[in-house]
């Protein structure tokens, strides 16, 4: 068993870390004051393949895989977390469902755009009614009416929905279904397009003010009857299997956030001179760092296994709850640790604390709450529920062993 990154993948870490620190630091901060959205940033990196290592070279892809991914995320969003954003809504969640689930025309007109960072994508589940029981929450409803479905309803915590061009979105086609996933279907949606769909940014002290998440309303938004994602019915199975892909990139990007954190803590804490010398001699201090530095090399490693196991074709629903599940307690560990080395420094702009936790504070949430990941886990490991209940689908790989 080999825990070494294989070359190749050591040599797109390095360059993605030279164009973070190149592109993703100084420049977006002046997306940062202004408050607009960086679409040439989210260009360049698409133009670089980032979104694009599970895709196929015909589809504008590198076919590097799902560890790939992992890789990827964790190093954008160590250096700049706001565009860590970006791995999910132009690779894991958005393009990557079309193109699991999507027709062979809906995967060549939405999916080579988007990973190329040229459209804009979003994945539209929660709703202002609880995002940790998305079925039983859902009230947003699709009509059908001759070749288009009319979608009313609402949708909340949406990332990049203020600016999207192509997203996928689940509504209930049968709102009287039971049990109530069944009546949940997945679209594609076109907010540019047509009319009844407004999408009002939520402020977040901490967060990006140029990449945002928002409130998103329907008001008889359209949908045309070919942009269905799978047929009527079986948008939850498709939700699902979604968040497992978005549990890659969430946990790899955690981890990116806690290593930032500890880089931080372990720069101040060798500067940091009290009592006539540095703190990081002090064993409380010392104490700490280890904990989070064994935590982060835990969290990466479930990461990786996360991708490799995608890579393998392998059903990764348990990894992926774990890993995203592990990667939130390192996280948090390493924000924790921040903030006690930094003192009430950590309360002030000058140094990153504040920042880092806002980030870790929302990605605790995003793609199942620490609870609900303690749920899944614990009823799987019971044997109350089987976690791999819900289908798994990997076209990528199913593509490639063919």
């Amino acid at each position: 068993m080999n825990f070494d990154l294989p070359e190749e993948l050591v040599a797109l870490k390095d360059a993605v870390v030279d164009f973070a620190n190149r592109r993703l630091t100084d420049d977006a901060e002046v997306y940062e004051r202004t408050g607009e959205f960086a679409y040439d940033l989210i260009r360049e990196m698409g133009a670089m393949g980032l979104f694009g290592a599970p895709f196929p070279e015909e589809l504008g892809g590198s076919e590097a895989g799902f560890l790939a991914v992992s890789v990827i995320a964790e190093e954008i969003s160590r250096i700049s977390p706001a565009y860590g954003y970006a791995m999910n809504m132009q690779c894991a969640t958005c393009p990557y469902t079309i193109y699991n689930w999507g027709t062979q025309d809906q995967v060549e007109r939405f999916v080579p755009g988007l990973i190329a960072g040229q459209s804009i994508g979003m994945f539209g589940l929660t709703e202002p009614g609880g995002g940790s029981d998305p079925a039983g929450a859902m009230r947003t409803t699709a009509r059908r009416e001759g070749d288009y479905y009319i979608l009313n309803g609402s949708k909340m915590w949406i990332t990049f929905s203020h600016a999207t061009d192509v997203g996928v979105l689940f509504a209930k086609t049968d709102p009287n279904a039971t049990p109530v996933h069944r009546g949940i279907t997945a679209f594609i949606v076109e907010p540019k397009r047509f009319e009844g769909y407004t999408a009002k940014p939520i402020n977040m002290p901490g967060l990006s003010k140029s990449l945002r998440s928002c409130e998103v309303f329907l008001d008889d938004f359209k949908v045309p009857v070919e942009n269905r994602l799978g047929d009527e019915g079986k948008g939850f199975g498709i939700a699902m299997n979604a968040l497992e892909y978005g549990r890659l990139t969430v946990s790899a990007r955690l981890t990116g956030l806690a290593q930032a954190a500890l880089d931080a803590s372990i720069a101040y804490a060798n500067e940091r001179v009290v009592g006539g010398g540095p703190i990081a001699r002090h064993q409380l201090i010392q104490e700490r760092i280890a904990d989070a530095t064994v935590a982060i090399e835990a969290a990466r490693l479930m990461s990786y296994r996360i991708g490799w196991t995608m890579d393998q074709a392998r059903v990764s629903t348990r990894v992926a709850s774990r890993a995203k599940y592990f990667a939130t307690q390192a996280a948090r560990l390493a924000g924790d640790v921040a903030r006690e080395v930094f003192g009430g420094n950590a309360l002030t702009e000058e140094y990153p604390v504040k920042r880092l936790q806002a980030y870790i504070d929302m990605l605790t949430v995003g793609e199942g709450s620490e609870n609900v990941q303690r749920v899944l886990i614990g009823e799987d490991a019971l044997g109350i529920k089987d976690a791999t209940r819900h289908a798994m689908r990997n076209r990528f790989v199913q593509d490639r062993q063919r």
